[in-house]
C-alpha cells in the first residue's frame, strides 16, 4: 500500500493550484477527495486518490489573471532593489498595451499576489510573465518545469566552433553542470539562446566562460509565448487560447 501524502503537496503535483492555494481551499471547504469534503489543513491521503475542486474554487482560478510586460532596463523582475522599482510597476492602466485582444477589465485587485514567473535580470529587456495563478508559477518554475526560454543576445568577442559547443552542451556554474542548451547565431554579432532553467544571470555567466561579452539581452519567448509586437514598457492579459 502506498505511503498517504499531504493533499495540498497532492494537489500542486497534480497541477490543479500551487501548495498556498490548495491550503486556503482546503480551509473553505472547497476541496473534495473520493467525494469527502476535506477542511482539515495537513491532511493526508491516498496518492491515488480522485481530487474534486468546488465550483467556487474553480471560479476563483479564473478570476486569477496572468500578464504579459515587455521589461525595459532597469526594472527589477522580483524584489525591489534600492533605487530602482520592480517590474510590477508598470502594470497600470496607462501602460497597458491599446491593441490588447482581451476584453479583460483591469482592477486593483489584480495587483494582489500577481508575481513574476521567472527572472529577467535588471539590465535585461523582453517578456516577463507576471501572474496569481499558481498552476502557471509552477509550470513555468517549478522544479520539473521542462518550459523552455527563446533569447537573443548581442554579444562582442571572438567565437570559434569549441566555444559554441561548450554553450550548447559542457558548462558549468556554481559546481553545477548546466542542462543542454540550443545556441546558435542568428546574425553577425547576435547569439539565439534557448534554455530550460534560469540560474542567476546565467547566459550572461555562459558567455563570459567563452570569451565573449554580452552588450543586450532580450527575451522573446516562453514556451509557446511570444512577446511579438508589444511594446517596450507596455503590457497585456495572456489570453484565453494561449498556453505556455
Amino acid at each position: 500500500m502506498k505511503e498517504p501524502v499531504r493533499l495540498s503537496k497532492l494537489m500542486s503535483e497534480r497541477g490543479l493550484c500551487s501548495r498556498r492555494e490548495a491550503d486556503a481551499c482546503i480551509e473553505q471547504g472547497l476541496v473534495f477527495v473520493d467525494g469527502r469534503r476535506i477542511t482539515e489543513l495537513g491532511t493526508k491521503v491516498d496518492p491515488d486518490c480522485a481530487i474534486r475542486l468546488d465550483t467556487q474554487a474553480r471560479a476563483q482560478q479564473a478570476e486569477r489573471v496572468t500578464i504579459l510586460l515587455h521589461k525595459p532596463v532597469g526594472y527589477v523582475s522580483g524584489q525591489p532593489e534600492p533605487g530602482y522599482q520592480p517590474a510590477v510597476a508598470l502594470i497600470q492602466p496607462a501602460t497597458r498595451w491599446r491593441e490588447d485582444p482581451t476584453a479583460r477589465r483591469f482592477a486593483r485587485e489584480q495587483l494582489k499576489g500577481l508575481a513574476p514567473a521567472g527572472r529577467l535580470d535588471i539590465d535585461s529587456t523582453g517578456l516577463l510573465v507576471l501572474t496569481q495563478d499558481g498552476r502557471i508559477a509552477r509550470q513555468l518554475i517549478g522544479d520539473d518545469s521542462d518550459i523552455d526560454k527563446e533569447y537573443l543576445v548581442r554579444v562582442e568577442g571572438r567565437l570559434d566552433a569549441q566555444g559554441l559547443a561548450l554553450l550548447n552542451h559542457g558548462l558549468s556554474l556554481d559546481g553545477h553542470r548546466l542542462r543542454p542548451a540550443k545556441v546558435a547565431w542568428q546574425n553577425a554579432d547576435q547569439l539565439r539562446f534557448v534554455l530550460r532553467e534560469g540560474r542567476k544571470r546565467q547566459i550572461r555567466r555562459m558567455c563570459e566562460l567563452v570569451g565573449l561579452r554580452v552588450t543586450g539581452l532580450k527575451r522573446v519567448r516562453t514556451g509557446r509565448v511570444r512577446l511579438g509586437e508589444l511594446p517596450l514598457g507596455q503590457w497585456r492579459y495572456l489570453r484565453a487560447d494561449e498556453s505556455f
